[in-house]
């Protein structure tokens, strides 16, 4: 088919299912990120957590907003992630359901997602990670494609630190091949495509980029509440280098205040996250605690 011989000369070629062989910098296959730590007493009780179910986590996930942080809660987690060495990202806080936006509220408006309207909405986004990234974070979950080409901008301009690290959150709606390389040319360093992709489609966009991929292993009910445990060891080699994105399904919602409780909880399902691995797939390859190319808070 000639469109399928076009998309090869523009880099994108699905070439069946085949296993991954691109890694992290550390040469392993998977990492695993915690979604939905909003405050500092949280992530203390889920940094405890780890020690009590003996598992490692690599990333932390604010997904509310930076901008409903204080200074103090901010420097408080970067050093709780700093004392782990791990990673903390936070979110950009401006978007459209935050914003006046009557549309972003209703059901076709819905498709607005948390995507920024307006030029003083983007200001406000671009000075929301400044404001992060001097407080010593260096990880940025961007919900809008324009926010991230002109933090990209801003990044090689040295505006940002050049080891800030941008993820693309599933909320931006991309699951294609074309997506996923258009997002990297742009300046993500980690991809979180939507939610349901099966195998072959995540194979499809791994065969197409480099930067790493975020899948959730599960998710809250109001995502779907699907849990996809046993399909953890192909998610590993079909799409490393992977973030396994796991505990949300303690959550009710995207943006869920977890308790120091639940923060625990999200724990015990990496534990479960971890024991499918070492059942069905034992020789993969977890990267160490600190890797050197984590965007742990400065």
């Amino acid at each position: 088919m000639q469109t399928k011989e076009f998309l090869k000369t523009i880099g994108i070629d699905n070439n069946n299912i085949k296993e991954s062989k691109k890694r992290f910098t550390d040469n392993s296959q998977y990492r695993f990120e915690v979604p939905g730590i909003q405050k500092p007493g949280a992530m203390r009780s889920l940094i405890a957590a780890t020690d009590k179910y003996d598992v490692e986590i690599h990333r932390v996930t604010q997904t509310k907003g930076t901008m409903l942080l204080t200074d103090s809660e901010i420097i408080e987690m970067a050093d709780i992630a700093k004392d782990a060495k791990i990673e903390l990202f936070l979110s950009v806080g401006p978007r459209a359901t935050y914003d006046t936006s009557a549309s972003a509220k209703t059901e076709e408006g819905k498709r607005i997602g948390y995507r920024l309207r307006g030029y003083d909405n983007l200001v406000y986004g671009l000075e929301d990670v400044k404001r992060a990234v001097e407080l010593g974070i260096r990880g940025i979950v961007v919900y809008d494609e324009g926010l991230l080409w002109a933090l990209g901008k801003m990044r090689d301009a040295g505006e940002i630190p050049k080891e800030t690290h941008f993820k693309v959150s599933a909320h931006t709606g991309h699951g294609n091949p074309a997506s996923a390389k258009l997002l990297e040319e742009i300046g993500a360093n980690s991809f979180n495509p939507v939610r349901d992709l099966q195998i072959p489609m995540m194979a499809s966009i791994r065969n197409t980029i480099n930067i790493s991929m975020d899948i959730h292993t599960e998710n809250p009910k109001s995502s779907g509440g699907f849990i996809r445990h046993y399909e953890v060891p192909d998610i590993i080699k079909y799409a490393a280098p992977v973030y396994l994105k796991t505990g949300g399904a303690v959550a009710g919602h995207h943006g869920w205040d977890t308790t120091k409780k639940q923060a625990e909880e999200r724990i015990r399902q990496v534990s479960l996250v971890q024991s499918m691995i070492s059942r069905y797939y034992d020789d993969a390859i977890m990267s160490k605690r600190g890797a050197t190319d984590l965007a742990i808070p400065k």
